[in-house]
């Protein structure tokens, strides 16, 4: 249960007066939290992202170039457009010293003649601009008397907005909901309070929403400092809180005999690198203890995390026990399928998608059932009721990032001994963000790419280059080799001008007819699948596609990679797509096209991807470039969606959340102590409800 005291902060904002259903939908669209639902926990922790400063008071004889100026001025002559006319409507403004004019687009005579009469004296503060020598202030942020002027606040903090709310009206709710912040106890150890000369969680929430100095939204503030800990703090907590309910489940030993292992390492048409012996060994260790094995497998695109997933799944298999390999995407799951069952003929290995239905799923079921299948390969389809395991030993999931907690666990539900958990990713996450996702697990890490990986060569260029590039690919085609042509859209939208696959597959068509085939998600499954297929054999040279390719697609003779738009994508994502090229035996190249002009951050972004292949440097690039929830995309992955904490800047606060929460916990496993009963209040304002509930639970 939700501590009592907490419960003026999940109330809806409509609790606030003066705030009805359409302010509150709008909130909702803004920063809404539960259920679409904006309460006022949403609305306190949605933070400004500056401060403005009306404390410049002036007269228009003193005007500085540019910048926000308050001025006390009387209202002269009022000029409205001609009728039809696009021009604004003016209202001159004077004082002695000289006029200025106030200019209003799309205005309201009638409310702008009440708001400004004639003759009467107004406070006037706004952003002061330049027009043929004489100043002007197009729409100023506060028209009001002196009186009024008096109850604004001389230093206001600025809210990212939707369109309809206002910053005023937020401003009004956020005053009235920090009068509703109950006095909360202190979750944080006192000593590292004081060390840090950070202030309580109240003051800080007031700090920060009703600044004293024009730099108190600044992240590296004391208050600012404060809050993303206390975020960071309960993120840590609760993944602790996951890992110690999952290791508590009972385990099991899978130590296997070696067998299976030594027939697959000889099939590999390479040797293992160092990394990925050190990795299996890591995995093989935790196997064969009785405790529980919960480990990340973190490599770069073409690390071999695939091959080192198979020998652990050989080891449950040689162990007696089941194996179930999980990935987001049926392509991905298909291509583990042909991988697996071409290192390793011996195992009985069946494939379960969305796609398998009837009499064909059934037997599926009924095999895994009876024991007659040694490891299952699918999507999210192996998390659904009907689908039981005679005994699942080993449980693996690929590309991690694109589940949630919530699925791990459900996967860990359909064995009656918790299974072993090993979960992959092919995008290399920052330490930081390796922690507030994956900091329930232990890591291991292929740092080597295979022997015989070849360097991709990479180029940048801009799109008025098309021509150029399309006369290159039609000489490498003419030699055999087969390229991919990326672009960000399946087809034309009125609402952004990029490329789109299905016209860049038509034009395509015109250059090599018969040569070209198209792939995008919005096909169905079938359809994907003949076009790779016929891809692989050479039946088309050039794949025009959207990022559908972006991981599992494994096609040796394919060494050209086309992004068009690449500005448009984030670093992870373009390293992934150039990961798959360089593949085979042939020299392979990646160009890059963008559209003119290039932003600085854009500019920054590619030049990385010219300068280095190495996945790690380019996640840290990424996350300090786009930020952690554009570089992983919170909605589809089990990334937290911080809202007081950015890890691009708060990020050297996690390690100490980290070692905080474990600490604690060490001393205080059930949360029973003062502090432990603060920090559950601090999980339940986070949403951190599911740790409380397996704390409970055990």
């Amino acid at each position: 249960m939700r501590p009592h005291i907490l419960t003026p902060l999940f109330a809806s904002v409509t609790s606030i007066k003066g705030v009805g259903g359409k302010v509150a939908a709008l909130m909702a669209r803004r920063f809404g939290g539960k259920d679409g639902e904006a309460r006022l926990i949403d609305l306190i922790f949605h933070l400004p992202t500056g401060v403005i400063d009306r404390r410049y008071r002036c007269t228009i004889s003193q005007l500085p170039e540019q910048g926000v100026v308050t001025l006390e001025l009387k209202v002269g002559k009022h000029v409205p457009p001609p009728r039809g006319s696009r021009l604004p409507y003016r209202v001159e403004m004077h004082d002695d010293t000289g006029t200025l004019t106030l200019v209003f687009f799309r205005a309201f005579a009638d409310h702008l003649k009440r708001q400004l009469p004639e003759g009467e004296t107004r406070i006037v503060s706004g952003a002061i601009e330049w027009f043929r020598a004489t100043a002007q202030m197009p729409h100023p942020d506060h028209t009001v008397t002196a009186e009024e002027f008096t109850k604004l606040p001389l230093l206001e903090p600025v809210y990212p907005l939707t369109d309809g709310l206002t910053s005023k009206v937020v401003m009004k709710s956020m005053i009235a909901a920090l009068d509703k912040v109950p006095l909360l106890p202190e979750w944080q150890d006192v000593g590292y309070l004081q060390r840090n000369a950070w202030p309580s969680f109240n003051a800080a929430l007031t700090t920060v929403h009703a600044p004293e100095n024009p730099d108190a939204s600044l992240p590296g503030t004391p208050a600012r400092l404060r809050l993303a800990y206390d975020e960071l703090l309960a993120n840590q907590l609760a993944l602790l809180l996951v890992r110690q309910n999952m290791k508590r489940a009972t385990g099991r030993v899978l130590k296997g005999t070696g067998a299976l292992r030594e027939k697959i390492i000889a099939a590999l048409p390479y040797s293992l690198t160092g990394s990925q012996k050190e990795s299996g060994e890591e995995i093989l260790r935790d196997m064969a203890l009785p405790q529980r094995m919960i480990r990340l497998l973190q490599g770069d695109v073409g690390a071999g995390k695939t091959v080192v997933a198979l020998l652990a799944l050989a080891t449950a298999v040689e162990s007696g026990a089941q194996g179930a390999l999980m990935a987001p995407t049926e392509i991905l799951a298909r291509q583990h399928l042909a991988t697996l069952t071409k290192l390793a003929p011996d195992l009985r290995i069946a494939l379960l998608t969305g796609r398998e239905k009837g009499v064909p799923r059934d037997l599926i079921l009924r095999s895994l059932e009876a024991g007659e299948i040694d490891i299952l390969v699918g999507t999210h389809a192996l998390f659904q009721d009907g689908v039981d395991f005679k005994d699942l030993g080993l449980a693996v999931i690929d590309e991690q990032h694109r589940f949630g907690v919530h699925q791990r666990l459900a996967l860990q539900a359909k064995a009656e001994v918790t299974p072993d958990l090993l979960v992959m990713t092919a995008t290399p996450i920052p330490r930081t963000l390796a922690l507030t996702v994956y900091g329930d697990m232990d890591v291991s890490k292929l740092t080597e790419k295979p022997a015989g990986r070849l360097p991709v060569d990479t180029r940048v260029m801009p799109i008025s280059r098309l021509d150029d590039v399309v006369g290159g690919l039609a000489r490498s085609v003419a030699q055999g080799i087969r390229a991919y042509w990326v672009c960000p859209l399946v087809e034309e939208s009125e609402q952004v001008d990029l490329a789109n696959a299905t016209e860049r597959y038509t034009e395509l068509l015109k250059v090599f007819p018969g040569k070209v085939g198209l792939l995008h998600g919005r096909m169905k499954g079938t359809e994907k699948d003949a076009v790779m297929a016929a891809f692989k054999r050479g039946d088309f040279s050039v794949l025009a596609s959207t990022t559908v390719i972006e991981v599992g697609v494994d096609v040796p003779e394919a060494a050209i990679m086309v992004i068009e738009n690449a500005e448009r994508f984030g670093l992870s994502q373009l390293h992934q797509l150039r990961g798959r090229v360089g593949r085979g035996a042939a020299k392979s190249s990646c160009i890059l096209l963008y559209q003119e002009p290039l932003g600085e951050t854009s500019k920054a972004r590619l030049q990385i991807m010219r300068e280095t292949e190495d996945g790690f440097r380019i996640a840290e690039e990424d996350l300090r470039l786009r930020g952690a929830g554009e570089m992983l995309g919170t909605q589809q992955s089990g990334l937290p969606e911080f809202r007081l904490a950015d890890l691009s800047v708060h990020g050297e606060l996690l390690a100490a959340a980290r070692d905080d929460a474990k600490l604690f916990l060490t001393r205080d496993p059930t949360l029973a102590t003062p502090r432990g009963e603060a920090l559950r209040t601090l999980l339940y304002l986070f949403g951190r409800d599911e740790a409380v509930r397996l704390l409970a639970s055990g």
